[in-house]
C-alpha cells in the first residue's frame, strides 16, 4: 500500500503501483525516493509513518515523522522552522549512538516538516509487558543497567528526551538491545525568539511530554535532566505493575504517586525508585550517574549500617585496618557524612517490619573481612568497608555445608519466597529444579549443583558461583553482573540475553553454551573455555 501524506486527503490509502494519490492527486513518492506504506501514530501536531527508500538498493525501511504547526501564523511558522532545523542537527549528532535511530534526512514541503530516521524492528516495552506480563526486580535491575548509560550519553550531548515512557523504548529484534526512540522535533523553549505568549503556547503545547510520565517542572515547560529521571522512574512502575500512571492513585497533598503496595521489591530498590519519583526536582536524583551509584550500593546497605553505626565507646575499624576508640559518637554523627548515612540506614530499618528469613546456622565467628566496592568519593564514605560473608574463617575457606537444605529452599520457593539474597547455599543439590525469577543476589553458591535447572530471569548479581555445576541450565535473561563464575561448568547452558557485564569468567566452561544477545565482552570470553558449539552474542558458533 502507498499512503498519501496530504492531511486533507479523504482516502489516503492507494495501491503500491501508483505514483499519485487517486483521491487528491498528491505525489506518493516524496523527494522522488520515499514511498510511505502505513501510519504508525498520529496526533494533533503531526504523524509518524513507515516508508521505503526506493532510491537505495533493496528499498530499506525508514520512519518518516511529519510535523505541521497548528497555525499558519508567520511567527509560529518561523519558530517551527528554526526549532526544526536545530532539532534535526541535534538528532544528527546523538544518532551516532548504536541505540538511537540515525537521522537519514530532513526537509520542508508545503509548510510541513519531515524527519527521516532509521527504522528499528522490534517491540516496545509497552507491547512486551502486554504480551509477557510485569517485570520482576531482576528485570528492572537489568533494564536500568541498560537504559541509564544510554541516558548518560543523551544528557552528555545536552539533550533532554522529555518523553521517556515504555512506548518509546524498543527492544531491537536483532540483538535484544534497548533503543530509545521519539525524541520529537519541536521540543525546545521558544524564549530565544520574539513572539506573543499565545503563539508560544500554540507551538510548545506539544513539547510538554506525556501526562503522568512528565514531572511538574516539565509540565510547566521548564524541563531539566532530572525530568528524564522522573519519567524513567514512572516507566519502572509500569514495568513492575502493568499499570499506567493515570491508573495509579496519588497523594493530593503532595502530588506523589501511591505505588509501594503495588510492587514486590527489596527495600533498597524501592528507595531508589522513590528518589527517582520525587516531585521536587531538588530532592530527586539529578542525573543517570547518581542513580547508577545508588544501585551499586544495594548489596552493601547492611554492611554500611553495621560498619558505620557504632555506639558510644565501641571500637570502630577503619578500612586501613587501624582501630580507634570512638568515645564521642554524638559529635561524630553531627559532622561525618558516613555517620549521617548510617543514621539514615538505621532509621530505615527501624521503620520496616521484621521479615522471616531462612536461618543459616553459621556462627558469628565464622566470618572474614571482604573489601568491597567504593562508595562515591563525593559522599566521603570510607573507600572499603568490612562485610561479613558466610563460610570463611581467618582467611581460610571453609567447606561447611549450608544449614539450609535443598528441601527447605524448594519448599520456601513453592510458597512464594523468591528472595534468597546473601544466603549461603554452597554445595546444595538443586539439579533440574525450577527457580525462575529467584533472587540470589550476592549469595554464596560455591560448588552448587544446578544442572538442568530453570533459572530464567534469576538474579545472580555479585553472587559467588565458583566451581558451580550449571550444565544445561536455563539462564536466559538472568542477571549475572559482577558474579564470580570462575571454574563453573556451564556447558550447554542457555545464557541467551543474559547480563554478564563484569562477571568473572576465568576458566568458566562455556562449551556448547548459547550466548545469543548476551551482555558480555570479548575480554571476558577470552579467559573462558569455548568450542565450536558455543553460540556467541552475535549468534555465530565457534571459538572466540
Amino acid at each position: 500500500m502507498s499512503y498519501c501524506l496530504n492531511p486533507a486527503c479523504p482516502n489516503p490509502e492507494n495501491a503500491n503501483t501508483v505514483d499519485q494519490c487517486a483521491a487528491c492527486g498528491t505525489s506518493l513518492l516524496m523527494r522522488d525516493r520515499y514511498r510511505v506504506l502505513q501510519a504508525l501514530g498520529q496526533g494533533g501536531f503531526g504523524a509518524t509513518f513507515v516508508a521505503k527508500d526506493e532510491s537505495l538498493p533493496g528499498s530499506p525501511y525508514c520512519v518518516i515523522k511529519q510535523l505541521r504547526p497548528v497555525t499558519s501564523s508567520f511567527h509560529v511558522l518561523q519558530m517551527a522552522r528554526d526549532l526544526f532545523q536545530r532539532e534535526a542537527k541535534t538528532l544528527g549528532k546523538i544518532g551516532n549512538h548504536p541505540q538511537i535511530p540515525r537521522l537519514l534526512d530532513y526537509f520542508e514541503a508545503n509548510r510541513e516538516f519531515y524527519l527521516v530516521q532509521e527504522y528499528v524492528s522490534g517491540s516496545t516495552l509497552q507491547q512486551e509487558v502486554k504480551r509477557s506480563g510485569a517485570f520482576n526486580e531482576s528485570g528492572i535491575k537489568q533494564f536500568l543497567s541498560e537504559i541509564l548509560p544510554l541516558m548518560q550519553y543523551v544528557h552528555s550531548q545536552q539533550v533532554i528526551h522529555r518523553d521517556l515512557k515504555p512506548a518509546n523504548i524498543i527492544r531491537r529484534s536483532q540483538d535484544k538491545k534497548l533503543v530509545l526512540i521519539d525524541f520529537g522535533a519541536v521540543k525546545d523553549q521558544v524564549s530565544p525568539i520574539l513572539s506573543t505568549a499565545s503563539e508560544q503556547t500554540a507551538l510548545t503545547a506539544y513539547a510538554i511530554g506525556t501526562p503522568g510520565y512528565a514531572p511538574p517542572e516539565q509540565m510547566a515547560m521548564r524541563p531539566v535532566y532530572a525530568s528524564d529521571i522522573y519519567a524513567l522512574g514512572v516507566t519502572c512502575l509500569y514495568l513492575l505493575t502493568t499499570k499506567s500512571p493515570k491508573d495509579m492513585a496519588y497523594d493530593p497533598a503532595t502530588g506523589e504517586l501511591v505505588w509501594r503496595d503495588l510492587v514486590h521489591i527489596s527495600d533498597h530498590l524501592a528507595e531508589v525508585l522513590k528518589k527517582m519519583l520525587e516531585v521536587s526536582v531538588r530532592h530527586r536524583y539529578q542525573n543517570a550517574t547518581e542513580v547508577l551509584r545508588a544501585l551499586e550500593l544495594e548489596p552493601y546497605m547492611d554492611s554500611l549500617a553495621k560498619g558505620m553505626a557504632n555506639q558510644t565507646g565501641r571500637t570502630a575499624r577503619h578500612p586501613s585496618g587501624l582501630t580507634t576508640d570512638r568515645t564521642d559518637s554524638t559529635s561524630s554523627a553531627s559532622t561525618s557524612p558516613s555517620a549521617r548515612m548510617a543514621a539514615a540506614i538505621r532509621a530505615r530499618h527501624a521503620k520496616s517490619q521484621p521479615e522471616t528469613t531462612l536461618q543459616t546456622g553459621v556462627s558469628r565467628h565464622s566470618a572474614t573481612q571482604q573489601a568491597i566496592a567504593a562508595v562515591p568519593p563525593s559522599e566521603k564514605i570510607a573507600e572499603k568497608i568490612a562485610e561479613k560473608t558466610m563460610g570463611q574463617t581467618a582467611g581460610k575457606t571453609s567447606t561447611k555445608v549450608s544449614a539450609i537444605t535443598a528441601a527447605a529452599l524448594l519448599e520456601a520457593y513453592a510458597k512464594g519466597k523468591r528472595d534468597f539474597n546473601s544466603q549461603d547455599l554452597s554445595l546444595l543439590n538443586l539439579a533440574k529444579t525450577d527457580l525462575s525469577g529467584a533472587n540470589f543476589h550476592q549469595a554464596k553458591l560455591y560448588k552448587i549443583n544446578l544442572q538442568g535447572a530453570n533459572l530464567f530471569n534469576a538474579d545472580f548479581g555479585r553472587a559467588s558461583l565458583s566451581q558451580a555445576s550449571v550444565k544445561n541450565a536455563n539462564l536466559s535473561r538472568a542477571y549475572l553482573s559482577h558474579a564470580d563464575l570462575a571454574g563453573a561448568d556451564l556447558r550447554g547452558a542457555d545464557l541467551s540475553y543474559s547480563y554478564l557485564s563484569n562477571a568473572n569468567l576465568r576458566g568458566t566452561n562455556l562449551c556448547g553454551a548459547d550466548l545469543t544477545g548476551a551482555k558480555v565482552s570479548p575480554e571476558q570470553l577470552a579467559v573462558a573455555r569455548t568450542n565450536w558449539a558455543t553460540v556467541h552474542p552475535n549468534g555465530k558458533r565457534g571459538l572466540w
